[in-house]
């Protein structure tokens, strides 16, 4: 294959590789020159002479280039591309006027609105196309695109890992200015997407027009202005961009962010020492750029006097240098100063020291991508070359011709290029013709010297797994203006730990309410959008971002409360013992004979029973304290129920046994009151039993009734047998309060009445007022209302029945004598 020489303009020429090169805005006689794209023409330049003198890349074969410069208008990028596949200048569509050209690719174009309808002819043609710029996801699609390829990543990765990025600094709430083309439409929705995907809202979403910009200006510029929004994406170039920042700078309007996924910061346009306020904190990702070993070396040697037909160079060195080549004239160079005073070029200047974005080999951008798809190519070939006959891609095991194949032969080894650049970096195509996703994240930051600095703060890489795939340093960032931590860029407030978010109506859902968590619930994210309820033994602390051990609770003897009532119950039942041990020292005597000795010996029991019986009710609950505390109290409490009655009828047998001829003589005697004691405690104990034995009463954790503890209690299991039991000891106190009352006149000297009639209204008092107030307590007061209602109605019985009688046997010993009793029994009588 041969040479082909550097050329430019309008002529066309023949090379191995045809680099078709968008110069934004660049051009040689008809487009005006940038930097940028020269660079990327140097990058071509450098990789091809790296090719050829490579001994393992396509030895014996030698690459050639020529370029073409479409100055960023459609019409002629469409023209030049209908010369390469016709042969001749000017249109001739279908056309070849040559048997094969050497033109095996296209390397280009930049812009993806040129390279669009130039796809849609190569692709007719299978025809390769390798753009080292373009990144319009719907180049993506081979079914309409099927020979366009690119080593500029473009996929929707890209996009996902720039809404996390946002994410990471928590800019929710956020502009779009895209360009008004297809490009920026699309990138814009795909942004849009990913956006609302991971809860961004966008305040504004804002065209730049391609023509008439003034226009539009005060519109845009107002509604920036106006906006809450501190981050502001682009999808835009830095042509149609620049108009809109140089206005802001004029009216002095600053402290956004600006965020983008293109190139456009790197621009020379924005250069400008009035636009650094405004650029300031710029972050973008940018395209993979590794060193290029040699490139530096290969930019400081350039020279214009090395190629005279090289108008690029010549161009660059007047941007450069400021000066002016000397016009000619019939072929004789004129050397004279320009008419302005600008000096005169003499090519004798040098690069080697000069500090410049050209000479910058740190971020090369699409210079690198320029120089990966040239080798791309490179590697195609050399497969294509390299292939054995009968182990071939195409039928039958076949090969391309070397030196006569097809383009879309050409095109089958381009999609499955595989190869490592000079620095190691792994380069490879996936079935959409894009490579892996790597990106530089970069923040645009002005040194003490106010110059430009474009300083990497992290990276993208889709050959990592999700997770290690995005990487930030915040600490390398440098803001906007003078803050020193991250800017705010969100509708609403963080909520904090321990609210949530509620949308509002008819607002997006990045504009919130924050709403403290309902009881039981917990956040402890920042901007929970619902709060998580604690499981059931656990409760929210105060500021309720965290569950914590609920608080156990039950009536224990460490309790101050617990502590108080066992001691009473310990110390009240010594007061009944000590009385028991009374009446048995004084068992003779009449006080104790006359008011059925042994009936009150049982009763004595009962009550120092009843007193301990309390203790059961103090203590954690367990299966086997829920069971005793209700049946022991009322089987007791019949006890002493039971022995009440037996003694007031008893006084009544009694009385109306001293009538002549009475029969109740029979009944008098120890017979009559056990039976009543015995039969009325074995009902109880029937009750207390089928009680026990259909749905006996159980421990339970009760974590409902109070906030933040957990009760254990005990559940009575079957209310219905509760109630029977304590309704069955109120029938026992009604007939013995009736009974009593009844017979409150009886003589003296045998009646108790009066004083067990009291006992029995204290008794009901205290039972009849423990219902309401054991239904309207829980927890450890429920147990304590019981315990005291055992401790009245115990010591309202005691005291009215036995401290009369240990009054008169203790301080009153002279009237505990039969002939007193009967006196007073007789006074009794003559007063009736």
């Amino acid at each position: 294959m041969g040479n082909a020489p550097f050329v430019s303009g309008n002529k066309f020429h023949c090379g191995g590789v045809e680099m078709l090169s968008l110069y934004h805005p660049a051009a040689v006689m008809y487009c005006r020159f940038t930097t940028p794209a020269y660079q990327m023409a140097q990058g071509m330049v450098f990789a091809t002479e790296e090719i050829n003198k490579s001994p393992n890349l396509l030895p014996n074969i030698t690459l050639g280039f020529g370029i073409y410069d479409s100055c960023d208008i459609i019409v002629k990028a469409l023209e030049g591309t209908l010369w390469l596949l016709s042969g001749q200048v000017g249109p001739a569509p279908n056309y070849q006027c040559r048997s094969k050209s050497n033109v095996v690719a296209i390397v280009g174009d930049s812009r993806s609105q040129v390279s669009i309808p130039m796809a849609r002819i190569l692709g007719l043609y299978r025809y390769p196309q390798v753009s080292y710029a373009s990144g319009a996801l719907s180049l993506s699609d081979k079914r309409v695109f099927p020979s366009f390829v690119r080593s500029l990543p473009s996929t929707y990765l890209k996009y996902s890992a720039f809404a996390r990025m946002l994410t990471h600094f928590r800019w929710t709430w956020v502009g779009i200015l895209a360009e008004d083309d297809d490009y920026g439409q699309q990138v814009s929705q795909v942004l849009r997407e990913k956006f609302a995907a991971t809860g961004i809202c966008v305040e504004f979403f804002e065209t730049l027009p391609v023509i008439d910009m003034d226009k539009k200006m005060d519109y845009l510029i107002n509604v920036i202005k106006k906006s809450t929004a501190n981050a502001v994406v682009i999808t835009s170039s830095d042509s149609r961009l620049y108009p809109l920042l140089v206005e802001m700078s004029r009216k002095n309007i600053t402290g956004k962010v600006w965020l983008g996924s293109d190139e456009w910061p790197y621009s020379i346009l924005f250069a400008r020492k009035d636009l650094f306020p405004i650029l300031q904190g710029a972050i973008w990702f940018s395209v993979h750029s590794s060193t290029l070993p040699g490139f530096k070396e290969f930019l400081d040697d350039i020279n214009p006097l090395k190629n005279s037909n090289d108008p690029f160079t010549k161009q660059f060195w007047e941007t450069t240098f400021i000066c002016k080549w000397p016009k000619t004239e019939s072929g004789a160079e004129i050397s004279v100063q320009s008419e302005d005073g600008t000096p005169t070029c003499t090519g004798k200047e040098t690069l080697k020291g000069l500090d410049i974005a050209f000479l910058d080999v740190l971020h090369l951008g699409f210079t690198y991508n320029t120089y990966l798809a040239i080798y791309a190519v490179a590697h195609a070939l050399h497969n294509m070359h390299s292939c054995i006959l009968g182990n071939g891609p195409f039928v039958n095991g076949s090969c391309a011709k070397h030196l006569n194949f097809e383009p879309w032969q050409l095109l089958h080894y381009i999609k499955s290029v595989h190869f490592y650049d000079s620095m190691g970096e792994e380069f490879y195509l996936d079935a959409t013709g894009n490579p892996p996703d790597v990106y530089d994240i970069l923040n645009w930051q002005i040194t003490q010297q106010e110059t430009v600095n474009y300083v990497i703060i992290g990276s993208f890489d889709s050959r990592f797994p999700y997770g290690q795939d995005l990487r930030i340093n915040a600490s390398a960032i440098m803001w906007t203006g003078v803050q020193k931590k991250v800017p705010t860029s969100h509708c609403s407030d963080s909520c904090l730990p321990g609210f949530r978010k509620a949308s509002q109506q008819g607002r997006p859902i990045c504009c919130f309410l924050c709403i403290p968590c309902s009881e039981g619930e917990i956040s402890n994210q920042t901007d929970s959008t619902d709060c998580q309820p604690c499981s059931s033994d656990f409760w929210p602390d105060e500021k309720r971002e965290t569950c914590i051990q609920k608080s156990i609770e039950y009536l224990s003897y460490e309790d101050p409360l617990g502590t108080v009532l066992a001691f009473i119950s310990a110390f009240s039942a010594l007061l009944p013992a000590a009385i028991l041990v009374i009446f048995i020292k004084n068992h003779d005597t009449p006080v104790v004979k006359a008011n059925n000795r042994d009936i009150s010996y049982v009763l004595l029991i009962a009550l120092i029973l009843c007193f301990l019986c309390s203790l059961i009710f103090i203590g954690q609950p367990n299966s086997v304290t829920c069971m005793l505390r209700q049946v022991a109290f009322g089987i007791v409490f019949v006890l002493c129920v039971s022995c009440v009655l037996a003694k007031t009828i008893m006084v009544v047998i009694a009385f109306k046994a001293t009538n002549p001829n009475s029969r109740l003589k029979n009944w008098v005697g120890s017979t009559l009151p056990n039976t009543i004691v015995f039969i009325s405690v074995l009902i109880q104990c029937i009750i207390c039993s089928s009680w026990l034995i259909s749905s006996p009463p159980f421990p339970e954790r009760n974590i409902t009734f109070q906030m933040g503890k957990i009760i254990i209690q005990c559940n009575e299991g079957s209310p219905f047998a509760f109630w029977c039991m304590l309704g069955y000891m109120g029938l026992l106190t009604s007939i013995s309060l009736i009974v009593a009352f009844l017979s409150r006149n009886l003589p003296d000297s045998f009646n108790e009445a009066k004083f067990i009639t009291f006992s029995m209204i204290v008794f009901a008092s205290v039972w009849l007022s423990f219902i309401p107030a054991y239904l309207s307590t829980q927890g450890k007061f429920m147990v304590a209302v019981e315990i005291f209602a055992i401790f009245s109605s115990s010591a309202g019985l005691l005291a009215c029945i036995f401290l009369p009688k240990c009054y008169i046997i203790l301080l009153k010993p002279h009237q505990n004598t039969r002939e007193y009793l009967m006196g007073k029994g007789a006074h009794g009588e003559r007063k009736m």
